[in-house]
């Protein structure tokens, strides 16, 4: 039935007030949406992160605290806990504890590892006044109970990196061996067919040799493995422009990694033109991508000298053996310890 306006009523009020109405309700819409969808966007970038362990024997080679601080400044992983191995433990923990407050990063638990409390190292200086006590964050007298602990709670699987001699890690599969079904290893580890420096000779590289026994029980566990042995890792510097681009940064937890590494070289100042050997960040790299680097799947067996031999009857893992593009890498390291991505 056709409908007949009448006469006296214009259709120009009334269309105008029905596509203001349309456009308000497009405009809340918009204005609605982007708080609609933040929370959700936001666990979605934070159920990308990766959760991470550090467990390290930070405060004897400098290139743990290179490794901290990379690990800090990496969006890709979401750090739990940090964790001292190999003795020292109040040192260590100390260090961990102030680097953490440097960084802004007390949300990120410190635990304290297996061995005496007794005992320091070229970064002692640095943590001779700090009180543990004070920390923000949480600190946890029984690293290892911490490491089951946040591997049997987390609803994703933890990436635990180990950049040190593993104690702590056969005395936590040795209390709770289920917590190689919920984690993946990524460990500075070995030396498969060059040694330190490149050289041709392989080497029994210093984590292994430490406590052979303590590998072989984190080698041979049930979980993923990914290692950096001294074939790539061994071979990382930082030198001149990028060298220089890092020791003068103003953040302020690049700032107190060059102080430590002013300390730990036992020279009064900065060194002018190059890094250490930072063996330990390229563990910390392999946590979050590996394009940079040849990974070869191989059986790795340790040997009770402290050998990694490959031996086809062995765990297989993933082993980063050479470099595709080391120079890319260190340009990463660079831009990550300065405040780029």
């Amino acid at each position: 039935m056709l409908h007949v306006r009448p006469p006296h009523l214009s259709p120009l009020p009334s269309l105008l007030l029905a596509a203001a109405g349309a456009i308000g309700l497009l405009l809340s819409a918009a204005a609605s949406a982007p708080a609609a969808e933040a929370p959700a966007a936001q666990a979605a970038a934070t159920a990308k992160r990766i959760p991470v362990i550090l467990d390290t024997d930070i405060g004897d080679d400098i290139d743990d605290t290179w490794a901290l601080a990379l690990m800090l400044k990496s969006p890709e992983l979401d750090v739990k806990l940090v964790v001292g191995d190999h003795g020292k433990s109040l040192y260590r923990a100390k260090l961990i504890a102030k680097l953490l407050e440097a960084a802004g990063r007390t949300d990120v638990a410190v635990g304290v590892g297996l061995g005496p409390e007794k005992g320091s190292g070229g970064q002692a200086e640095w943590v001779k006044d700090y009180d543990l006590a004070k920390y923000p964050g949480t600190v946890h007298k029984d690293g290892v109970q911490a490491i089951i602990d946040t591997i049997l709670k987390s609803p994703q699987p933890v990436t635990l990196v180990a950049i040190g001699p593993v104690p702590n890690l056969q005395a936590a599969l040795k209390r709770a061996p289920k917590i190689a079904d919920g984690a993946r290893f990524v460990g500075m580890h070995g030396s498969v067919r060059k040694g330190y420096g490149g050289g041709k000779n392989v080497a029994e590289e210093y984590n292994v040799k430490c406590n052979p026994k303590a590998c072989q029980a984190v080698f041979t566990a049930a979980w993923d493995m990914t290692i950096t042995p001294l074939d790539t890792c061994g071979l990382v510097h930082l030198r001149g422009a990028k060298y220089a681009a890092v020791r003068d940064s103003t953040d302020p937890l690049t700032a107190a990694l060059i102080a430590n590494y002013t300390l730990w070289r036992g020279k009064g100042k900065p060194p002018a033109d190059a890094s250490s050997t930072l063996f330990d960040t390229v563990a910390v790299y392999l946590a979050f991508a590996d394009a940079l680097t040849e990974i070869e799947t191989l059986g790795i067996r340790v040997t009770d000298a402290g050998r990694t031999v490959i031996d086809p009857a062995a765990k297989k893992m993933r082993v980063a053996t050479k470099w595709k593009d080391m120079p890319a890498f260190e340009d990463l390291l660079v831009r990550r310890l300065t405040g780029g991505k």
